[in-house]
């Protein structure tokens, strides 16, 4: 680990101040010091934003806001979460361990890097550590990698759990820069990698999210992950769904993928053939293939196709049943 400069922010201003190119923000560490420690993240500067106010979760609008520095285990153990939003205390359970989680924040977890091997092992080229150098992952090492939305210089997965349960929500991001604080939708604040695949987000250089607005629900949710092993797994694919369901027929839903893209996949053309449809698993084998059908594997990453298709209609099965089952 090469030398850097460490500095402590006393407020967000004071950090957003202080960033000066290459520059980390450093929250509960969990990601970037490993990076560091493996030479893919070789910052010139850290600045210490686990002091500042950004550690509650308040309820304001019908919504939530979730403050950045908020530790996963308590997002996670939260009433309101549990009981209003259970897709996201589940999403944020089946990531890592509970040491991991009580250390890591929310800020940081949406915007940790991806596992893909390559870009971890700094021997090796790989376009989203040093761009130009090629992407081996596409010829080599695949099977857990990209299905959807990527390119021919990046195959890579995103690795947030939290992230795609936000997506499902339509979360936002609240996002303190240089010109004043603004709000991003979590579906552009992910890039898919295009011909640049280094840039993960489209936030701007100085950037400091200092939170979460989720909107209202008022719909049952779930998550659901699988992976290679019980624990301490990324996923192979995961789902976040939520579901209102009226007479036998899906009012509206939200799904989202993990595992299968650059960035949390929202699943809207799915969305779009369920509102409306009978709320049956016909009809959600009838939209999760449709989704699929833009899916484009790889020679060893195929099962993924069909893993997510079931995935799908698993869970909107499960939730449709439990939802049910309330009624009567």
């Amino acid at each position: 680990m090469r030398p850097f400069a460490y500095a402590r922010a006393q407020s967000a201003d004071e950090a957003v101040s202080l960033h000066d190119g290459d520059t980390h923000y450093l929250g509960g560490g969990t990601n970037l010091v490993d990076l560091m420690r493996l030479g893919v993240e070789r910052p010139a500067k850290l600045i210490d934003v686990t002091r500042l106010p950004y550690d509650r979760i308040e309820e304001n609008g019908g919504g939530l806001f979730i403050g950045a520095a908020v530790c996963n285990s308590d997002l996670a153990a939260d009433r309101t979460v549990r009981d209003r939003y259970p897709v996201l205390a589940e999403a944020v359970l089946a990531g890592a361990s509970g040491q991991i989680r009580n250390k890591a924040t929310v800020g940081g977890n949406l915007l940790q890097r991806t596992r893909c091997s390559y870009f971890q092992d700094v021997t090796k080229p790989c376009n989203k550590r040093d761009p130009g150098s090629g992407c081996p992952a596409r010829e080599g090492e695949h099977h857990n990698l990209a299905i959807l939305g990527h390119s021919p210089h990046c195959v890579a997965t995103h690795p947030s759990d939290m992230a795609v349960a936000l997506t499902a929500l339509d979360a936002s991001v609240r996002v303190l820069g240089s010109a004043g604080e603004r709000g991003v939708p979590l579906s552009d604040l992910y890039r898919l990698p295009g011909d640049d695949p280094s840039r993960d987000t489209t936030l701007e250089l100085g950037d400091l999210i200092t939170g979460i607005q989720t909107p209202p629900l008022g719909m049952a949710s779930r998550y659901r992950k699988v992976r290679e092993r019980a624990s301490f797994a990324f996923a192979l694919v995961s789902v976040a769904v939520a579901l209102d369901i009226a007479d036998g027929t899906v009012r509206d839903c939200r799904v989202a993928l993990g595992g299968v893209a650059h960035r949390p996949w929202r699943a809207r053309r799915a969305e779009e053939l369920l509102r409306g449809a009978p709320a049956t698993e016909a009809s959600y084998l009838r939209a999760a293939q449709a989704e699929l059908e833009a899916a484009r594997p790889l020679r060893d990453n195929g099962f993924k196709v069909p893993l997510a298709t079931n995935l799908i209609v698993r869970t909107l099965s499960e939730l449709t049943a439990s939802e049910q089952g309330d009624e009567s």
